[in-house]
C-alpha cells in the first residue's frame, strides 16, 4: 500500500504541476495585448483589487505583464530545454556506442562546455545570434546539454552491459532492434526527467540574459525586462514591481522542480517505495 499511495501522490503532484504550468502558457498567450495596454491614471498604483500586482510608471497592469512574461519564459525554456536535451541524447549515444575515440572527444566537449559559466557562454551566443527570442533559445540549448550527456552515456554503458542484451545478441537479434526494444525503453525515463529538470534552469537563465538587456527584446513583455525596468522604483518605494513578479518566476520554477521530481519518483521504483 506504501508503494501505491507513494506513486499516486507522485502522479497527483505531477498532474497538478503540469495543468498549472500549462495554465500559465495558455494565460500568458491570450493576454499580450491587455499586458501593453497603458493606463496613466493607476501610474504607480500598489497591489490592490483592481491590480493585484499593483500598475508600472506607465500604468500597465504588472499582474498581466507577469503572466505574458511567464509565458515567454516557458516558451523560451521548452525550445531550449527540448533542442539541448536531444543534443545531449545524440551525444550521450554517440559516446557509449561509438567506441573509445568518440567517448574521448565528447567527453572533451563536456569538459570544454562545463569549463566557463554558463551565463558568460549564453551572454555571448545569444548576443552572437541577435538577441531576441531565438538568441536566447539558440544560446540555452548549447550550454545546458552536458550534465544529461553524462547521465545519457551512463545509463546507454549500463545497459549495454546487462544480461537481457547480451542474451538478445547471442539470440541473434540485430542493432537496430535491440536498441528500439531494449535500450530505448532502458534510457527513456530517465531521459525524460532531466528533460524537465533542464526547463528551470532555462528559464532562470532567458530571465537572467534578458535582465542584462542580452536577451528578449524591451517591447516583448519577459520577466527579466519587468525586473530590469522595476529596479529603477525600489528607490521610490515600489517594491512590490519587482518582489511580485520575483516570487512569480520562483513558483514556476518550483513547478517545473515539482513536476521533475514527481516524474522520477514514477520512474524509479526503488524512490517510489521509499
Amino acid at each position: 500500500m506504501g508503494s501505491v499511495s507513494g506513486r499516486m501522490r507522485a502522479l497527483i503532484v505531477f498532474a497538478m504541476a503540469a495543468a498549472m504550468l500549462v495554465l500559465v502558457v495558455v494565460a500568458g498567450a491570450s493576454v499580450q495585448q491587455q499586458a501593453q495596454v497603458s493606463d496613466f491614471t493607476a501610474k504607480g498604483l500598489a497591489p490592490c483589487a483592481a491590480h493585484w500586482f499593483g500598475a508600472d510608471m506607465m500604468g500597465r497592469d504588472m499582474f498581466l505583464r507577469t503572466v505574458a512574461g511567464l509565458s515567454t519564459s516557458v516558451l523560451v525554456g521548452l525550445a531550449a530545454a527540448g533542442a539541448s536535451s536531444l543534443i545531449a541524447l545524440v551525444l550521450g549515444t554517440a559516446a557509449a556506442l561509438g567506441g573509445p575515440k568518440v567517448d574521448a572527444v565528447v567527453s572533451w566537449l563536456i569538459d570544454l562546455c562545463m569549463g566557463v559559466p554558463h551565463i558568460v557562454l549564453v551572454l555571448l551566443i545569444s548576443y552572437a545570434c541577435g538577441k531576441g527570442f531565438w538568441g536566447v533559445a539558440v544560446g540555452v540549448a548549447l550550454t545546458h546539454w552536458p550534465s544529461l550527456t553524462r547521465v545519457v552515456r551512463a545509463e546507454v554503458l549500463q545497459c549495454k552491459q546487462a544480461p537481457f542484451v547480451a542474451v538478445a545478441q547471442r539470440l541473434g537479434v540485430g542493432r537496430l532492434a535491440i536498441a528500439l526494444q531494449h535500450m530505448v525503453p532502458y534510457v527513456l525515463p530517465q531521459y525524460l526527467v532531466g528533460l524537465i529538470l533542464l526547463f528551470p534552469h532555462a528559464i532562470l537563465h532567458e530571465a537572467s540574459v534578458t535582465f542584462l538587456g542580452f536577451g528578449l527584446s524591451p517591447e516583448q513583455p519577459a520577466i527579466g525586462i519587468i525586473l530590469s525596468e522595476s529596479m529603477a522604483c525600489l528607490s521610490a518605494g515600489m517594491w512590490w514591481l519587482a518582489v511580485l513578479p520575483g516570487c512569480a518566476l520562483v513558483a514556476t520554477v518550483l513547478l517545473f522542480d515539482a513536476a521533475g521530481s514527481s516524474l522520477r519518483r514514477l520512474v524509479d521504483p526503488q524512490s517510489a517505495q521509499e
